[in-house]
């Protein structure tokens, strides 16, 4: 079977998220929430989840996650490795100093943002496959909303815990996790009707609506 939308889907999934990790540390004011700019783009990426798992099935959709993660990686390491190299002589001093506040990661955001997609992907894909099932196929909006409820709620709890526990106050904590899951939320409620078509076209297209009544669920394969 040939998946001519799959490759795209995929795509962008992967490059949301990788952009989403390189604009995140700077700090925007999003409808009046003081917020980590990938807000802006990062919920798309639940959005596109929502989509691949869907249409074509979680075992297709796990397959995306790990290439995304695995991409962020890349990404990531050749950030810090052209970050290390020894700058030209013509360089200014200045420009290495803006490279290392814009593009340096500290060890402790990388770990908690790999952990919280890991678990906020796999999680939201999980939750909506199974709903599927428990509907037989209807309700599209309460698998996306639902899943997306689940999914971004886990990975705004595990990133912001770990990566600010023991800097801000418990309380600025809890703020910025409900703060961000409500914006996810709100971002997937916001385009669900474009989800509806984009999920209706490729269907159509495709011809192909994964129900996973035979699925293992295990994120630790590549298995289609």
């Amino acid at each position: 079977m040939t998946l001519r939308y799959f490759p795209l889907i995929s795509s962008l999934f992967v490059t949301t998220l990788i952009v989403s990790n390189i604009v995140a540390v700077k700090m925007v004011n999003f409808w009046g929430f003081y917020v980590p700019a990938a807000m802006v783009l990062f919920p798309l990426a639940y959005i596109f989840g929502d989509i691949l798992t869907e249409v074509y099935g979680f075992a297709r959709a796990r397959q995306v996650i790990w290439l995304g993660f695995l991409c962020n990686l890349l990404a990531v390491l050749t950030i810090f490795i052209s970050g290390m190299l020894p700058a030209a002589p013509f360089w200014p001093a200045e420009n290495q100093k803006a490279w290392e506040a814009i593009l340096g990661f500290s060890p402790r955001l990388l770990v908690a943002s790999f952990i919280a997609y890991l678990c906020g992907e796999f999680l939201n894909s999980f939750v909506l496959a199974k709903l599927k099932v428990r509907t037989k196929g209807r309700f599209l909006w309460l698998r996306t909303i639902g899943s997306t409820f689940v999914g971004g709620g886990v990975d705004s709890i595990v990133f912001i815990t770990v990566a600010f526990y023991g800097i801000i106050p418990l309380k600025g904590i809890q703020e910025a996790i409900l703060a961000q899951w409500f914006l996810k939320v709100a971002y997937e409620i916001l385009i669900t009707p474009l989800t509806y078509k984009i999920v209706r076209f490729l269907k159509q297209r495709e011809g192909v609506d994964a129900l996973d009544t035979e699925t293992d669920f295990t994120p630790f394969t590549l298995r289609v």
